[in-house]
């Protein structure tokens, strides 16, 4: 299997994919007009992922949030996936969806509000399993986090829940009018747990890839979790590239059921990265396992992490870098006010001396301008 990069800088090189032939097409600037050409994704570069779509300026999981980071030159869109309760998967960041539409405001589903389990955590609020997909098809979503995005609730009751079909749709049709290949990077949330209830997510998506003709070696798709087992399971199922996600503490939540005590730091030890090269393609990282903090929260040091992982075969990607202060290292916070932007554009460039090959990021056209040369930017 070949890593997501690999894949778009193939396409963007030779003309693997047909009509779907990638061409250096500009980016574009948060309102969705084109910027420079400086701005073009190269071969060298790493590939940009939009963390939930363009999150930084719309509400996350919607298709206008998906379309306008391809606007501003994302190389890939990242659906978080959960299930509905026929089984349809859907684009929510969790499967709790109280702070993301305005089921509240619906009393035909006042009833469907429960507290479960979810990882070892009591959660109260509305599911997607508890619906199914004509019902959540009535809710319309919300901005995440108001009180730190208040521009994006202007959005609010705008946009509707969108299947994972629907974002593969939209991904397909930007790609043949673009002329550039868009990736599609799908997180399997909370694998163990709809295991438990029998909606297991693995099932639909190697259906729809099939159906789709995404189940090769060259598909632009990669699959993620925070767990292993489903990935390992995966690995047998699909040929996608498999990227495995990591924090910088705990253990995957299947670890935990299983009693297995390998925790995320033993996954990114040389002998964790070679075992887990074993069944993934990509090791995706929270940010501080690549370059840790020091107390007053400011970049220390770099890991060895990302040399680890190139070693074993592995691409790394790195998540999730956000423009607000409260997001970002202190030495790169601008004033004390949690909610301003402060200079996201020096942490990128940080951290793209890594030798990343992706990055997640809530502001696409943030992280494919900080993409340019240091030169090209001073002019």
């Amino acid at each position: 299997m070949k890593p997501l990069r690999s894949i778009l800088i193939t396409a963007l090189t030779a003309a693997v994919a047909g009509p779907l032939f990638v061409s250096a097409a500009p980016a574009a600037s948060a309102d969705g007009h084109a910027t420079s050409n400086s701005a073009r994704h190269r071969p060298a570069d790493p590939i940009v992922i939009a963390h939930r779509g363009a999150s930084g300026y719309r509400p996350e999981h919607t298709l206008a949030a998906y379309a306008l980071a391809i606007r501003q030159g994302a190389d890939v869109i990242e659906p978080d996936l959960v299930i509905t309760q026929d089984k349809v998967l859907v684009a929510r960041h969790e499967n709790e969806i109280g702070g993301t539409t305005d089921v509240a405001e619906h009393p035909e589903f006042a009833d469907r509000r429960t507290t479960k389990t979810i990882d070892g955590r009591a959660v109260t609020g509305w599911f997607t399993e508890d619906l199914t997909l004509a019902e959540l098809k009535t809710l319309r979503a919300k901005e995440r986090l108001p009180l730190v995005r208040p521009g994006n609730t202007a959005y609010d009751g705008r946009f509707e829940v969108p299947t994972f079909e629907e974002v593969l749709d939209l991904a397909k049709r930007e790609s043949i009018r673009r002329g550039r290949v868009i990736g599609v990077a799908p997180e399997t949330k909370h694998p163990t747990y709809f295991q438990s209830i029998g909606k297991n997510l693995e099932d639909p998506l190697v259906r729809t890839l099939k159906r789709r003709g995404l189940d090769h070696r060259w598909s632009p798709v990669t699959v993620q979790s925070f767990e292993t087992a489903n990935l390992k399971t995966l690995a047998k199922r699909v040929r996608v590239p498999l990227a495995q996600n990591v924090n910088p503490s705990g253990r995957p939540y299947d670890h935990v059921v299983s009693g297995d005590p390998t925790t995320y730091v033993d996954m990114v030890t040389p002998a964790g990265l070679k075992a887990m090269a074993g069944y993934a393609d990509v090791l995706s990282a929270e940010k501080t396992v690549l370059i840790p903090r020091d107390a007053t929260g400011a970049l220390t040091t770099p890991t060895t992490v990302v040399r680890d992982a190139h070693r074993a075969g592995l691409d790394v990607y790195a998540w999730t870098f956000r423009a607000e202060n409260q997001f970002l290292p202190a030495d790169h916070r601008d004033g004390t006010d949690p909610n301003a932007h402060g200079d996201l554009d020096a942490e990128l460039r940080t951290f793209y001396r890594l030798g990343l090959d992706g990055v997640f990021s809530d502001f696409p056209d943030l992280a494919v301008a900080a993409r340019r040369p240091a030169s090209v930017k001073a002019g």
